[in-house]
This record gives C-alpha cells, sequence and structure tokens, in this order.
C-alpha cells in the first residue's frame, strides 16, 4: 500500500522511525522484533521498496559482525586473554595504579574481541586487587565496566555500531572505515577515561559491599530433599533453622509448591527450599536430616559464579550445567533472583545476571566457565591454556588484521574467512560456531537497515539535518563534533547502540555537507558516542553485568560516570577537531 501520493514519504519514514524509538525506550518489546515491525510498516507504506526489504540481511556489515563474533568466542576459549590480564597483577603497586593498569588490559581486550568477555575476563581480577588492598569490591567492577566499553572505541571490530557506520560511510562516501580509523580519537578517549576513572571516579562511588565481597558468605538458596518421611512442625523446623541463621521460603512436593501439612508430616521426596549462608550438608545436620544431594569428594570445590550475559547457557534450566559439563559439575544453590522466585529450582530458566553455586573440580569449574561464559566472582582460577591451539587461534586473528589493514580487504571477507579457518582447524567447539553469534543483533542489523536507508532516501534525514544545522550554522567545528557526540550519547542511553548508530550515521554525513565540514569529523563524533553510556545500568550490558557483584545502586552509575561523559565528549571535541579542522 502505498501511501507517498497522500503522505510526504519523508514524513511516513520519520512517523515510522519514531514509532520504533518510542517502543526501543519503553523495553517491552524485544529489540530485533521492533526492527522487524519497523520494516514490515516500511513495506506497508511504500517507504521501503520489496526488492530492498531483505537488503539487509546480506550486508557486509551483518557478515563482518557475525564472523567477529566468532573469531572474538575462538579468542576467547583459547585462555589467551585471560593469562595476559593476569600479567598486570602487581602486588607493590598502589591501588589507582593496578586498576589503571587493570582497566587498560581490559580496554585492549575489547578492542579486539566481545567487550562482554573482557569484561569477564579481568572481573575477577579485579575483585582480587581491591580485595588484596582491602577495598570494596565496587570501587573497581564500574571503572572495570566503563573502560571495556571505551576500549570498544579503538578498532573497527570493537563495536558491532562501528562497522554498521563503516558501512554507511561506504555506501554514502564510496570507502569504509580503516581498522584502526578511530583508533586516534578511541585512544585518547581511553586515555583520559582511565585516568579520570583510576585517580578520581572510582572515589565517588559509596563503598557498598557487592556480591563479589569476600568477607563474608553470601546467601543463597537451595533445596533439600528429604530421603525419609519425618514428622515435623513447621514451628520446630524454624527453631532449628534460626540456629544456623537459614529461613524457610518453599515446601515444594513433586515439583509443586504446597502449605504445610495439617499432620506435620514430611513425605520422602519433598524438598525444602532454604535461604541460608550455609551449604546443603551443614544445614542438613542443624536439621537431622539427610540430604538427597551428595556430599562433596575429595578435592572439589564450590565456586560462587554469575551467568554472563551472552552465555550459551541462557535459557536453559539449572540441570543443563550437569548435562553440559558430562555430569562433572552440579548446582547446589541458586542466587538471589532463586530467592525471589521462591520457586523450585529445577523449573527455573537461567537469566544473564544469575548467580549460581556450582560444584566440581577446580580446573572442570574453571574451563567449563570460560566455555560457557560464566564468571568465578569468589576465585580468578583460569583454564589451562592449549598452547598450539593458541598460537593458531591467535596467528589467524592476526594475519586476519593484517590482510585488512594492509590490502584494504573488506572486515566481512577477511573475518568470515578467519572464521572458517578457526573452525575448520577446530579451534572452537563446532555446538560454538552458532551459539557464539547473538542472532537478535544480526535480525536488529538486518532489519533496521532498510529502514535507516528509507530516512535517508525519503529526505526526512535531511530535513532534522537542516534542523539541526540551523543551530550550528557558523559554530566552530569544535562544537558541531560536541554537539553530535552528545546527542548520540543521549540517544544510546535510551535505545541500544546500534540502533543509534543506524538512525544518526546518515544523519551525521547530511549535517556534515550542509555545514560543509569532514564527513569523517562527524562520523567518529557518532561513533565515541554510541559507546558512551556511563550514565545508567540498561544502557550496556556491562554496566548491568557489573550492578550485583558491585552493589550498585541505579545513581551510582550517574555519580561516576556523569563527569566522565562530559570529559569524552570534550575529548571528542577537542581531538577531531584538531585533526579534521584543516
Amino acid at each position: 500500500m502505498d501511501l507517498s501520493p497522500f503522505v510526504s514519504p519523508a514524513l511516513i519514514s520519520a512517523l515510522i522511525l519514531a514509532g520504533a524509538l518510542v517502543l526501543f525506550v519503553t523495553e517491552r518489546v524485544r529489540h530485533d522484533l521492533i526492527a522487524v515491525l519497523a520494516l514490515l510498516a516500511g513495506l506497508i507504506t511504500g517507504v521501503v521498496k520489496p526488492e530492498d526489504a531483505l537488503s539487509g540481511f546480506g550486508d557486509p556489515a551483518v557478515v563482518a559482525v557475525a564472523a567477529v563474533l566468532i573469531v572474538g568466542r575462538t579468542l576467547e576459549l583459547s585462555g589467551v586473554a585471560a593469562k595476559l590480564a593476569r600479567y598486570i597483577m602487581f602486588g607493590k603497586a598502589t591501588y589507582s595504579l593496578q586498576m589503571a593498569m587493570l582497566m587498560a588490559v581490559g580496554a585492549l581486550l575489547s578492542a579486539f574481541m566481545n567487550n562482554i568477555a573482557a569484561l569477564v575476563i579481568v572481573m575477577p581480577l579485579g575483585a582480587e586487587i581491591a580485595r588484596q588492598n582491602k577495598k570494596a569490591v565496587g570501587t573497581i567492577l564500574m571503572p572495570l565496566a566503563f573502560a571495556t566499553i571505551m576500549g570498544g572505541m579503538i578498532t573497527l571490530i570493537g563495536t558491532p555500531a562501528n562497522m554498521i557506520l563503516s558501512s554507511v560511510r561506504e555506501e554514502r562516501l564510496g570507502q569504509g572505515f580503516g581498522f584502526f580509523a578511530m583508533a586516534p580519537v578511541g585512544i585518547a578517549v581511553a586515555v583520559v577515561g582511565i585516568l579520570y576513572l583510576a585517580v578520581i571516579g572510582w572515589r565517588l562511588l559509596p563503598p557498598r559491599r557487592g556480591t563479589m565481597e569476600g568477607h563474608a558468605a553470601p546467601w543463597k538458596v537451595f533445596e533439600l530433599t528429604l530421603t525419609h518421611a519425618v514428622e515435623l512442625s513447621r514451628h520446630a523446623l524454624s527453631k532449628q533453622l534460626h540456629a544456623s541463621r537459614t529461613r524457610l521460603l518453599r515446601l515444594i512436593r513433586r515439583d509443586k509448591i504446597i502449605d504445610w501439612p495439617e499432620e506435620n508430616r514430611l513425605k520422602r521426596g519433598d524438598k525444602l527450599l532454604l535461604l541460608s549462608r550455609y551449604m546443603p550438608g551443614d544445614v542438613a545436620d542443624s536439621l537431622e536430616v539427610k540430604t538427597a544431594a551428595p556430599l562433596p569428594a575429595e578435592h572439589e570445590v564450590t565456586a560462587h559464579m554469575v551467568v554472563a550475559h551472552g552465555s550459551p547457557i541462557i535459557g536453559e534450566r539449572y540441570d543443563a550445567i550437569t548435562h553440559r559439563s558430562g555430569g562433572a559439575l552440579n548446582v547446589t544453590a541458586g542466587g538471589p533472583r532463586a530467592a525471589r522466585l521462591k520457586q523450585p529450582l529445577g523449573g527455573i530458566l537461567l537469566q544473564g545476571g544469575d548467580q549460581l553455586f556450582i560444584r566440581g573440580q577446580a580446573a572442570d569449574i574453571a574451563r567449563f566457565g570460560t566455555q560457557q561464559r560464566l564468571l568465578e566472582i569468589d576465585r580468578a582460577d583460569t583454564a589451562p591454556v592449549n598452547i598450539r591451539a593458541a598460537i593458531q587461534t591467535v596467528g589467524i586473528f592476526v594475519l586476519a588484521i593484517a590482510v585488512t589493514v594492509l590490502f584494504d580487504v573488506s572486515p566481512a571477507l577477511t573475518f568470515l574467512a578467519a572464521a572458517a579457518a578457526m573452525a575448520a582447524l577446530r579451534l572452537i567447539p563446532a555446538p560454538e560456531i552458532y551459539k557464539s553469534i547473538d542472532w537478535s543483533v544480526i535480525v536488529l542489523l538486518a532489519a533496521m537497515i532498510p529502514v535507516g536507508q528509507s530516512f535517508e532516501s525519503s529526505g526526512a534525514a535531511k530535513m532534522v539535518a537542516d534542523a539541526l544545522a540551523g543551530g550550528l550554522q557558523g559554530a566552530p567545528l569544535i562544537l558541531c563534533i560536541a554537539a553530535v557526540c552528545g546527542l548520540t550519547l543521549f540517544l544510546t542511553i535510551l535505545l541500544n547502540n546500534v540502533a543509534t548508530a543506524l538512525i544518526m550515521g546518515p544523519l551525521a554525513i547530511q549535517l556534515a555537507q550542509i555545514l560543509h565540514v569532514s564527513p569523517d569529523a562527524l562520523l567518529l563524533a557518532v561513533l565515541v558516542g554510541t559507546s558512551s553510556d556511563f550514565l545508567t545500568p540498561i544502557g550496556h550490558q556491562n554496566n548491568l553485568l557489573v550492578m550485583a557483584p558491585g552493589g550498585y545502586r541505579f545513581t551510582d552509575y550517574a555519580r561516576a560516570g556523569a563527569l566522565l561523559a562530559v570529559l569524552v565528549v570534550a575529548t571528542t571535541a577537542f581531538v577531531l577537531s584538531t585533526l579534521f579542522g584543516g
């Protein structure tokens, strides 16, 4: 249904995009679904042509993002990055220096691999540094999250948004960004940000106790399964539990929550859902009953772990950990979300940020944590490195970068070839190849690309650019760059950074043409802005990942991040105006 004869295509495109923005902000609908709905709306109204509707799925930027995720996951599984991070543990350096060095390593890792993976690698080291210096763990986790976000600004593959902006540049200006085209401004921002966080930023954070604090055993939720019937009143149970500082959450019979039986008789197989600092064996002793769960075997340990965003086990049940580990590991207890749900542990679907207590051999836990992207927050063990596989992985990765930089080959081709080589050499397990790709991001990209193109082709982008140019006409380049970077940063707080890049990229080029300034100056300002959400825990997954372990509140992010955001915008404006001012 083509509405263009009746309504301006620019208005239609703007309304579709505005509607998508509203849905993005509400966060009541999945981002990838919003993108698909926007694409369908564009098709129905005629602003997106049928032959262009699926063009996004073949866009080089989408292929590059998928390939880079596979390559980055292989690099993560090799264990090389984790080993590299441990080399900066200086026991005699000051806390600020140790923090700065670890943040620098985190930023470096995130320049070449998924920034969530980079954070997962450095978080346990950060907790160890804090404990060694008798500081609250919360003083270092947020700075680490911010540093790994900033590291994504340094290279073309640092974040999907970078590759999207390169694709926008290639389509509008004939050539995409070079692999290190953003490095001058990205490195400058990272250096300024790390210095601020190491000297001032961490001191602005309240010393709250988070889940990574090692001074007291954390609260945990576990199920005590009775192996025989027992006569026990709720009052008598509560009295026994009180002695061990344990609280009854639920009584479960045949996987259903029931009220306490009037006859005060618990049956064999009944489960007590308990909240305690102690492990099942200790509580079982206080109850004078037995648990069906086996006691820890010799040399087994229990690790307190967090499910990182992007983990392959998200959406599965607790017993998936036992199945995926071949029976080597068992979940002995759940964390705070399990306490809030008060449901049988076996029926809870895992989510990013969930805390688990996993028992098994230390080497098995370390290896499984690396493979499944689980963060050990009580220990900092790393998986053993296979030297031969590590050399092959790093060699292929460096070769892909070299070919991209030296021969100006599209990253989509070089990293697709690298991913294929790593898969052929079995450097990444076959099931991990497709699991390493965040398909929601792929669908979001592929669906939003035609929508973003219609925003420009319909003339809507030029209308918005004209309005912005009216306020910036005659302003110095440094102010124009600051305005574009600040606007992008504001949108990134509300939206996914990929969606922000798709909207702001074409707009920046239009604005540059009107103001007669370098398009690269404004495109790079957009690139920095898409990776600069330091004000909320929900704007970036890394911010959310450290929230519970660091004991942060929503307002803590702005407390440390507001000045950082100002410094980032100012540094970006200064560096880019210096580079492109002539």
